[in-house]
C-alpha cells in the first residue's frame, strides 16, 4: 500500500530554502543536476520542455520533480530570464566527504532579468538596466544600474509621467520598489513595459555603499541608490567592486522626448516590427565595439542641449572626416577591442576565465596605436579624450607573462598559467614531464627484460599506473616479477614498487600543479581587479572614439553636412532628407525638401493629400534635429538650426490597445503633453490632429490648438491637416505660414511631386489616393459623383462637414468659424469714410462669398 509521504531531511532543507524565494525558480543542486520540485517542477517542465517525473512515486502524494544537468544549466536559466522569471541557484557549500548528516546548501545567487551577467544572456550592444524607484514628499527617487558594466546613476523625478518616460527610455526589464508605490503606477508600468517587480524596503549600513553614493546631493536619491545596492548585494552575494560611483543626472540637461515621441519617431525600435532595422539607430550604428554600440544608444536617447558640448563633438567628427586613412586604421584597431566594460565587470564578479584575460590583453594592446592615430589628427578637439586613453601597459605585461595563449575555458583544470611565471609550478611540471619520460623508459626496459613486445604501461583513475600483459604472454613472465593488481578478460595488470613510487610523484605533481595554477590565476585576477576604475575610464573613452568614428563614416557615406547652430530661433534646412527613408530608397530616388522658419515664423500649416510625404517631411525635421544635437552631421545640403530643449510628436494614428485607449484619446493625450510642457525653445510636430472625432469637433479642436500654440506656447511647430478650411488662419495669425505638397493632375491622373511648396493646397485628391490603393472602379465613380454634388452645394469646393447632422454642427461651429474670423478682421480694416458705394458693394460681395 502506498504510504503518505513524510518529508526527508533533504526535502525539509529544500522547503526551508524555497520559503525565502517564493517568486523564483529554485535550482536545487543534487550531484550533477539542479532539481526542481512541486510547482516549480510543473511550470519549468512546461516552459523548458523537460520531462516531469516525481519523487516518492509510490506514495499517496508523489512530489512533482524535474531537473537539468548543472553543466548545461546556463541555457535553461537564460530561457527563464528572457521570459521574465527569476532563478535562485542553490549549491552545496560543504564537501560531502566531510559533511556530517545533510550536506549544507545555500542560494549563492539570485539571477533576475535586471541582474543578468553572463554574456550569452545579453545582447552585446544593449545595456541591461536594473531600476529602483521610491516615492516621498510628492516626488520620486529614481536610480538605475547595469550590473554587467558597473554604470550607476540617479535622479529625482516630479511625477508618474516622468517615471514612465525614464523607465521606457532605459528599456529596463526589472524595477525594484524601495518604498510604497501606488497601484496605478505599478499597473501602468506593467502594461507599458511588461516589467518584473522586486522590492527592497530595508537599508543596511555599508561603508562601500556610502562611498558609492557620496556624490549624490538629494536625500531621496541617496536612499533609493543605497537600497538598489543592497538589493544587488543580497541577490548576487559577491563582490560589487566594479560598480562605479553614482552620478546624479537631470533629464532636463538633455533634449527631452517623451515616451510617445520616441515611439512615433522610431528612434531605436520600429513601430511595425519592434526591431532595430529601419530605425535611426540602425542607420547611425557603424560602431566597431559593443561598448560603442551601447553608448550610441545612450546618446540617441539623450541628445545634448549645450552648444559648447555639441560643437566639441562636431569638431572631433570633422577631424575624422578629414582624415580618411587615419580613420580606416582607427576602425581596424577598434575591431580588435573586446567589451572592456563587461570584462571588467566579470573580473570583479569572479566569473572571468583565461580566455577573457587574453581578450583583455588584445584590447589593451590597441590603445597606444589608437592614441598615436588621434594625436596625428588632433587640433585641440581631442585633448580631453586623449587624457582618458591611458595605455594600461602594466596589465598587458602581467597577462602576457602569466596567461597561456591556449588557455582553456575552465580555470580549475590546469594549462592556464604560462611556463616561467612561477618557479614552484615549473618544478611540478618538470616532475610531470620527467615522470612521463620515466614511464616511457620503464616500459622499454621491461619489454627488453621480459621479451614481451606488447607489454605496456597504462593508467586509469581507479587503479592508477599499471603494467599490462596479455594472457597469451603470461607464460613468458617470470614468477614473482610483478605484483598482480587486476584481471581482465584477455589481460592481467600488475604493479611494482618502482612504478608505485613514480605514480606517487607524478600524481602529487599533477594535483599540486592544478591547485597552484588556480591560486595563481586568482592572484592575477585580483591584481587586475585593482585596476578596474582605470579600465572603466579607458572603456568610456574608447566608446566615445567609436561613436564619433561611426558619425564620420555615416557622414561620408551619405554625404551629410555639418549643421550650424544659432541662438536666434531660426531654422533653415536646404534640400533636407529623411535619413532612414533615403537609406532604404537610395540617394538618387529620394526627393529632398527644404524648410525655412525665420524668427517671425512659428507655425507651418501643411496641406496636401495622403501618401504625398507630409509625415515623412515632419519626421525628417525631427530626426535632423536629433542627429544635430547628438553631434552628428545631418542629411542636407546645408542646415542652420536653433538648439531645441524638447521635441513633441504626434505622427500616425495608433490605438493604444494595451492601455485601453482609442486613437483619438492617444492623440489628445499627446497634444496635451506638448501644450503643457513645450517652451518657446521646443519643437512640436502634429500630424492630422483631430481626425478621430466628428468633422466639426476635429476642426474646432485643430484650430484652437493652432491658436493656443501661436499665442501662448510659441514653439516652432509643423501642423499638417486635411482641414483646408484652416488655411485662412494665415490671415489672422501673423506667425503662421501655409505650405503644401505639390501634385500634378493630367487626364484624370495625379502625380505627387513629394515637394513642399508655399501656400495652401487647392484640393485633397482623396479619390485619386483611393484609386492608387486599388479600390473598385464603380466605387470610385460613385465617390466622384458625390464629390461633384457636394461641391455644387458649397459653390466652391467640397465641404467634408456636410453630413446628416449638418445643421446642428454648423450652428455650433459657426460661432468660432475661421471664415468669420477672417471677415471680422477685414471689416475692422475697412476705412468707411474713404470707400465709395461701388467699392462697398464689391467688398460685401467678396465677404459673402467667403462665408
Amino acid at each position: 500500500m502506498p504510504q503518505k509521504t513524510k518529508n526527508t531531511p533533504m526535502m525539509e532543507q529544500y522547503l526551508k530554502i524555497k520559503a525565502n524565494y517564493q517568486d523564483a525558480f529554485l535550482f536545487y543542486r543534487l550531484g550533477d543536476f539542479y532539481e526542481m520540485f512541486y510547482d516549480d517542477a510543473i511550470k519549468a517542465a512546461q516552459i523548458l520542455e523537460l520531462t516531469l517525473t516525481s519523487r516518492n512515486r509510490n506514495a499517496d502524494d508523489p512530489i512533482p520533480m524535474c531537473g537539468v544537468p548543472y553543466h548545461a544549466a546556463q541555457g535553461y536559466i537564460d530561457t527563464l530570464i528572457e521570459q521574465g522569471y527569476k532563478v535562485a541557484i542553490c549549491e552545496q557549500v560543504e564537501d560531502p566527504k566531510t559533511a556530517k548528516g545533510m550536506v549544507k546548501r545555500e542560494v549563492v545567487q539570485l539571477v533576475t532579468p535586471g541582474t543578468v551577467m553572463d554574456a550569452k544572456g545579453l545582447a552585446a550592444k544593449d545595456n541591461n538596466f536594473l531600476t529602483a524607484l521610491s516615492f516621498n514628499d510628492n516626488q520620486y527617487g529614481f536610480a538605475y544600474v547595469d550590473l554587467s558594466t558597473g554604470e550607476l546613476k540617479a535622479t529625482t523625478l516630479p511625477d508618474e509621467e516622468a517615471v514612465l518616460n525614464e523607465a521606457s527610455a532605459l528599456q529596463t526589464k526589472e524595477i525594484v520598489f524601495t518604498s510604497e508605490i501606488s497601484s496605478d503606477l505599478q499597473q501602468t508600468l506593467k502594461k507599458r513595459l511588461n516589467l518584473v517587480f522586486s522590492s527592497q524596503m530595508e537599508m543596511k549600513e555599508n561603508a562601500e555603499f556610502q562611498f558609492l553614493t557620496s556624490e549624490l546631493t538629494e536625500t531621496i536619491e541617496k536612499e533609493v541608490t543605497g537600497k538598489l545596492l543592497c538589493y544587488l548585494a543580497e541577490t548576487q552575494k559577491r563582490s560589487l567592486a566594479h560598480i562605479q560611483k553614482a552620478q546624479e543626472y537631470q533629464p532636463d540637461h538633455y533634449l527631452k522626448m517623451d515616451y510617445y515621441s520616441k515611439f512615433n519617431l522610431e528612434l531605436a525600435q520600429s513601430i511595425r516590427t519592434g526591431k532595430k532595422q529601419g530605425t535611426l539607430l540602425w542607420l547611425l550604428d557603424e560602431t566597431k565595439t559593443a561598448m560603442g554600440g551601447r553608448l550610441l544608444k545612450q546618446w540617441l536617447d539623450r541628445p545634448l542641449i549645450q552648444k559648447k558640448q555639441i560643437f566639441a563633438r562636431q569638431e572631433m567628427v570633422q577631424s575624422l572626416l578629414d582624415s580618411y586613412f587615419e580613420r580606416a586604421d582607427l576602425q581596424e584597431n577598434l575591431t580588435k577591442v573586446y567589451d572592456l566594460e563587461r570584462l571588467a565587470g566579470r573580473v570583479a564578479f569572479g566569473n572571468v576565465n583565461g580566455r577573457d584575460l587574453l581578450q583583455l590583453k588584445t584590447s589593451l594592446v590597441q590603445v597606444p596605436q589608437i592614441r598615436t592615430l588621434l594625436n596625428g589628427i588632433n587640433t585641440g578637439a581631442w585633448n580631453d579624450l586623449l587624457l582618458d586613453l591611458e595605455p594600461l601597459d602594466d596589465l598587458v605585461t602581467l597577462i602576457e607573462q602569466a596567461i597561456n595563449e591556449e588557455a582553456p575555458l575552465a580555470i580549475t583544470e590546469g594549462n592556464v598559467i604560462k611556463d616561467g611565471f612561477n618557479d614552484q609550478l615549473d618544478q611540478y611540471r618538470l616532475a610531470m614531464r620527467n615522470g612521463k619520460q620515466w614511464l616511457a623508459e620503464l616500459e622499454a626496459s621491461e619489454r627488453e627484460a621480459t621479451g614481451i613486445k606488447n607489454l605496456k604501461v597504462g593508467f586509469n583513475r581507479v587503479f592508477g599506473y599499471y603494467i599490462e600483459i596479455t594472457k597469451a604472454n603470461l607464460g613468458n613472465l617470470a614468477e614473482g616479477r610483478y605484483e598482480r593488481k587486476q584481471t581482465l578478460a584477455n589481460a592481467e595488470r600488475f604493479i611494482t614498487p618502482e612504478l608505485k613510487k613514480l605514480e606517487t610523484q607524478i600524481l602529487e605533481a599533477e594535483e599540486k600543479s592544478v591547485d597552484l595554477e588556480y591560486q595563481l590565476f586568482l592572484a592575477v585576477r585580483e591584481e587586475i581587479k585593482q585596476a578596474i576604475t582605470r579600465l572603466q575610464k579607458l572603456a568610456k573613452a574608447l566608446s566615445e572614439v567609436d561613436v564619433l568614428q561611426s558619425f564620420a563614416t555615416i557622414a561620408e557615406r551619405y554625404q551629410y553636412v555639418r549643421p550650424q547652430l544659432n541662438n536666434q530661433h531660426e531654422l533653415t534646412i536646404k534640400e533636407g532628407r529623411h535619413p532612414v527613408v533615403e537609406k532604404v530608397l537610395g540617394h538618387q530616388e529620394y526627393i529632398p525638401n527644404s524648410i525655412t522658419m525665420d524668427q517671425e515664423t512659428l507655425i507651418l500649416l501643411i496641406t496636401g493629400p495622403n501618401m504625398s510625404g507630409k509625415s515623412t517631411y515632419m519626421r525628417q525635421l525631427a530626426l535632423t534635429v536629433i542627429m544635430a544635437q547628438m553631434g552628428s552631421f545631418v542629411p542636407a545640403e546645408s542646415a542652420n538650426l536653433p538648439v531645441f530643449d524638447r521635441i513633441f510628436t504626434r505622427i500616425g494614428a495608433s490605438d493604444d490597445l494595451i492601455a485601453g485607449q482609442s486613437t483619438f484619446m492617444v492623440e489628445m493625450m499627446e497634444a496635451n503633453q506638448a501644450l503643457r510642457h513645450a517652451t518657446n525653445n521646443s519643437l512640436i510636430l502634429f500630424d492630422e490632429l483631430g481626425r478621430g472625432t466628428a468633422t466639426y469637433d476635429g476642426m474646432a479642436l485643430a484650430q484652437a490648438i493652432i491658436e493656443y500654440i501661436h499665442k501662448v506656447v510659441k514653439a516652432k511647430t509643423l501642423f499638417s491637416t486635411h482641414y483646408h478650411e484652416l488655411t485662412v488662419l494665415d490671415e489672422v495669425l501673423p506667425q503662421l505660414r501655409n505650405i503644401h505638397v505639390g501634385a500634378v493632375e493630367k487626364d484624370g491622373e495625379v502625380v505627387f511631386l513629394h515637394k513642399m511648396m508655399e501656400g495652401a493646397a487647392d484640393k485633397s485628391y482623396g479619390i485619386h489616393v483611393a484609386k492608387i490603393a486599388g479600390l473598385p472602379t464603380d466605387l470610385l465613380e460613385r465617390a466622384a459623383t458625390i464629390l461633384q454634388h457636394l461641391e455644387k452645394q458649397d459653390g466652391t469646393k467640397a465641404q467634408p462637414t456636410q453630413v446628416a447632422e449638418e445643421v446642428e454642427q454648423i450652428s455650433l461651429f459657426q460661432e468660432v468659424s475661421t471664415e468669420e474670423l477672417g471677415v471680422i478682421d477685414t471689416l475692422k480694416k475697412i476705412d468707411l469714410l474713404d470707400t465709395t458705394p461701388r467699392e462697398a458693394l464689391n467688398i460685401l460681395y467678396e465677404l459673402q462669398k467667403r462665408i
